[in-house]
């Protein structure tokens, strides 16, 4: 039969062109695309409770007689009110709906039925207002539960659902082999599609889970691997010499042995191997990656080629030229800028000089990719903070040279379960150890009521040369009730505390002139506070900034904090992190508490990743990572299991083009965007 994908909704009965347009909304625009539309949630009706033992504002499924024909009575605006009484051997409650004429005919007297729905105590009695309800003769089934958008609703979702499973055939082609299914413990692809939308009990529901959240994380899985493949053609880049040891003597302090060590990663890939080096470099905040990247990039150009490194932001790649100057100062390196702010002569002087060979380190922004930068023999890329450049953006840096290294840098630290999946095509190296000057900075959490004891505490870091942050998680005025404006924030701070002392703003509507311009007035002590939202996390790096002050902190996932904590403490003096927030929850105490507890950005991330999920790992899917149906990344053990099975196909089958393995290879291809079929065939 042709594939459920390519079939309409308009197949399925009671879908016309307009309800179709609804579930469009919600991304469903096929049979198949409906069939992979699972529930967000499920309504657990296996499990009942007496209507003796519910209580008033609690959600229960009862199980009950009606005990009375339904009554139909007008109510203002013509609306109409429906009432009966359900019984059971502990006791009666009131069932209300307003405005469906259908009721009556639907619950009869002396019949059972389930209810599910929030129970309303009051001096008359017990009452279930507008529950869900089905015959106790269906048996008690675990419902689901699906997004919905503005005129299209679970129970509608749920019968096109079922319409569209029935479409199903009876033998549906199953990309994870036989074997590996059994070896595994996993159901087969047909069984999990129905049980995962309408399983019998808990235990199906499970299976079914299980099955599909490990084949969508396994796809993945397999799919970034192959990237990596893909992605190691042989390069024309030799570099036959190491020169770690030389740089390392240039510099005025000692490399610590993480750094060592992630340097040596790098030296054997450039020169053990005829693919092309593909490695992160991976560490917390202030682990010395930039002197790791000078030392791969000496020892490139030591070798005679030239290398590029990128920045996500104009004010960190000045700040990385500065720092790439002065650490080869005493060589022949030619270090050079590019960005888009320089004027068009400096422009057009830097890409003569990649051209021609004479610009040995080019450091840039989104310049260094524009068709009208060319390079002589450009041996290595760098990235820096991955995670805001997406996967085509380094394949154009890349595309400069022919096959060059890269390094990928970062300074956000990921789980390592979860890095598996995220640079499945890169090897990655981490530094774990902070050089011994690096002090740990000082965080507490306090309420807003003690605030002003913070402002003075700033005001006398400020009276003895140094600088500070305020962070506020909003920029307009009216988003959210309680929480702070940074505009407002600092026009208050302006005009009151600090009105004696230069105050700046920065936030993620302003230019990126404007806010570069600010950023600078602030890393040359022009301004001692700033206000900014979290434009900061990533930003310039200013040694003399001691406190950091985070209002609202809740509001901000852990890696988050720790980012922008990592913004002070990187000078000689002792730095403090103030969190502030009024939420009194237990889930947010617990959170802010560890962020107190530790400076271990690892061990942050692990648990954020826990409470919240990767989300704070990647802002707004930058990390160009497919979107996902039903797995989790937060879910570690789906993604332990799925890097299992990965080995073990790997392992038995040799290769992903293995015809065993043709319908799993589609959906990686699927899921990747790369055309391919499906299994719903």
């Amino acid at each position: 039969m042709s594939s459920l994908y390519k079939t309409p909704l308009t197949a399925l009965s009671g879908v016309g062109e307009k309800r179709a347009q609804l579930f469009e909304k919600l991304g469903v625009k096929s049979v198949g695309d409906l069939i992979e539309f699972y529930p967000r949630t499920y309504e657990d009706w296996s499990v009942t409770e007496t209507i003796e033992n519910t209580e008033d504002g609690g959600l229960y499924c009862v199980k009950a007689v009606v005990g009375m024909p339904v009554s139909d009575a007008r109510i203002s605006g013509g609306r109409i009110l429906s009432k009966t009484v359900v019984y059971d051997d502990t006791g009666t409650m009131q069932i209300v709906f307003f405005n469906n004429r259908y009721i009556s005919a639907m619950l009869r007297s002396g019949e059972e039925y389930f209810f599910f729905g929030r129970m309303n105590q009051n001096a008359y009695g017990k009452q279930m207002v507008s529950p869900m309800f089905a015959s106790s003769a269906d048996g008690a089934k675990i419902h689901p539960i699906y997004r919905q958008t503005a005129g299209l609703v679970t129970k509608t979702i749920r019968g096109c659902v079922d319409q569209a499973l029935k479409m199903l055939p009876d033998q549906i082609n199953d990309p994870i082999p036989e074997q590996v299914r059994r070896h595994f413990g996993l159901i087969g692809l047909r069984q999990a599609l129905c049980d995962v939308h309408f399983p019998d009990d808990r235990d199906a529901l499970d299976a079914a889970r299980k099955r599909l959240i490990t084949e969508e994380l396994l796809v993945l899985n397999l799919g970034m691997r192959d990237l990596r493949t893909r992605s190691r053609g042989v390069s024309s880049v030799k570099i036959e010499s190491d020169y770690s040891s030389e740089f390392e003597s240039l510099l005025p302090f000692e490399l610590t042995g993480a750094q060592k060590r992630a340097i040596a990663d790098c030296v054997n890939d450039l020169t053990d191997k005829k693919t092309p080096m593909n490695r992160l470099v991976q560490g917390d905040v202030g682990a010395g990656k930039t002197a790791v990247a000078a030392s791969v990039c000496y020892t490139v150009i030591k070798n005679g080629w030239q290398t590029a490194f990128m920045a996500p932001t104009e004010i960190l790649a000045r700040q990385h030229f500065e720092t790439f100057k002065k650490l080869f100062s005493n060589t022949d390196i030619n270090v050079v800028l590019l960005t888009g702010a320089l004027k068009e002569k400096e422009k057009r002087l830097v890409r003569e000089q990649l051209s021609s060979g004479e610009a040995d380190l080019v450091i840039g922004t989104h310049a260094l990719i524009t068709d009208k930068t060319e390079f002589k023999n450009l041996g290595l890329a760098i990235t820096d903070e991955q995670h805001r450049f997406g996967v085509a953006q380094r394949a154009k840096l890349l595309g400069k040279g022919e096959n060059p290294h890269l390094l990928v840098m970062s300074a956000t630290p990921i789980p390592r379960t979860l890095g598996l999946i995220i640079f499945g095509d890169l090897d990655i190296s981490v530094i774990d150890e902070l050089p011994p000057s690096r002090k740990p900075v000082k965080t507490v959490l306090i309420f807003s009521a003690q605030r002003g004891r913070v402002y003075n505490f700033i005001k006398s870091e400020i009276a003895n040369g140094r600088q500070a942050y305020i962070v506020c998680p909003l920029v307009e005025e009216g988003e959210l009730a309680n929480v702070a404006s940074a505009e407002e924030y600092a026009a208050e701070l302006m005009l009151r505390e600090f009105s004696d002392i230069p105050v700046g703003l920065v936030h993620g509507q302003m230019k990126s002139d404007e806010k570069d311009a600010v950023m600078s007035k602030f890393a040359n002590n022009e301004l001692s506070l700033i206000v900014a939202t979290t434009v900061i996390e990533v930003g310039v790096d200013v040694p003399n900034a001691s406190v950091m002050m985070i209002e609202n902190a809740e509001r901000f996932g852990l890696s988050q904090l720790h980012q922008l904590r990592g913004r002070v403490g990187r000078g000689e003096a002792q730095s403090y992190c103030v969190l502030v927030s009024d939420n009194r929850s237990q889930q947010t105490g617990e959170r802010l508490k560890i962020m107190c507890s530790t400076n271990d950005g690892f061990k942050i991330a692990d648990e954020d990743l826990r409470m919240r999920g990767p989300g704070d790992f990647f802002g707004q899917r930058q990390h160009g990572l497919p979107q996902l149906s039903i797995a989790d990344f937060a879910d570690s053990k789906s993604l332990e299991l799925s890097q299992k099975i990965a080995d073990y196909i790997l392992y038995v089958y040799k290769d992903l083009r293995n015809e065993e393995l043709r319908l799993l290879k589609a959906e990686v291809d699927r899921l990747f965007n790369r055309g391919g079929t499906n299994s719903l065939n």
